[in-house]
């Protein structure tokens, strides 16, 4: 948690995480600060249940969602300083964690530059909660000892090391990466991953309509597009997933479910 003070009379800011969508797993304090806020911005990702908890703010919708049309980031900065220099208590509600690709560096430095008071509540990020959703552990002793927590859409386009990352003995955990599996499934076998890696894609982790889809790296790119693997969605990529993954396609086998069975 990160907090800046400031003699200024002005309103604050809290860049708030509401988690991967699912309502409990928002963190009490957050709850608590939407029930005092007087103006809440919103991302498109953030679950709308959500809402119920601040009736009594201003609700502006600033959609900021990978590969689709998003509200200007300047804009969102703007609205921000504006509205905390009218004195207003303002929560800027991210999907996940501000601090895992949630624009929160930006964010931070247009209320520094304003000497706007700020305060980072972290919540439960995507990629996490992925994990839970599948019954899976991140790390292991023996195959993975880090996580690499990986957004496919740099600034500008910005190409992804996968071939680095191939090799770095890490579980990937990615976010916005279906538009690019292809991209991504290439690079990491030219790097030297083993074709046979498990791969398990979460699509909208923690709600009501959630699902996963079972593949390798060399079926990944095929997996998605039968499946029609559709974003929000985290791909977990790693030999930390080899005994869930086999789990999850056995189950999903039996159940005659062909199109998310695992195939190596």
């Amino acid at each position: 948690m990160t907090k800046k003070t400031s003699s200024q009379t002005s309103g604050e800011v809290f860049l708030v995480g509401a988690g991967p969508g699912d309502p409990e797993l928002l963190t009490v304090k957050a709850a608590r600060l939407l029930g005092e806020a007087d103006v809440v911005l919103i991302d498109d990702l953030v679950g709308s249940a959500i809402l119920s908890l601040c009736p009594q703010a201003r609700v502006i919708h600033v959609g900021k969602r990978g590969g689709c049309k998003s509200t200007p980031q300047a804009f969102i900065e703007k609205l921000l300083v504006r509205e905390a220099s009218a004195g207003h208590k303002v929560v800027r509600l991210k999907g996940g964690d501000p601090s895992v690709f949630g624009r929160a560096g930006e964010e931070i430095a247009a209320l520094d530059a304003a000497n706007i008071t700020y305060e980072i509540v972290p919540g439960v990020s995507s990629g996490l909660a992925a994990a839970a959703t599948i019954g899976a552990s991140l790390t292991h002793r023996d195959f993975a000892q880090g996580v690499a927590f990986v957004t496919a859409h740099g600034a500008d386009g910005a190409a992804v090391d996968w071939r680095a990352l191939a090799s770095a003995a890490l579980t990937l955990v990615v976010y916005m990466g279906v538009s690019r599996a292809g991209e991504m499934q290439k690079s990491l076998l030219e790097g030297g991953m083993s074709a046979v890696t498990p791969v398990i894609a979460v699509e909208n982790v923690s709600r009501p309509d959630a699902r996963t889809v079972v593949a390798t790296v060399a079926t990944m790119q095929q997996a998605f597009a039968r499946s029609a693997l559709k974003s929000p969605a985290i791909i977990v990529v790693g030999e930390a997933l080899r005994d869930r993954a086999a789990k999850l396609a056995a189950d999903v086998y039996s159940q005659g479910n062909f199109a998310n069975s695992r195939s190596a």
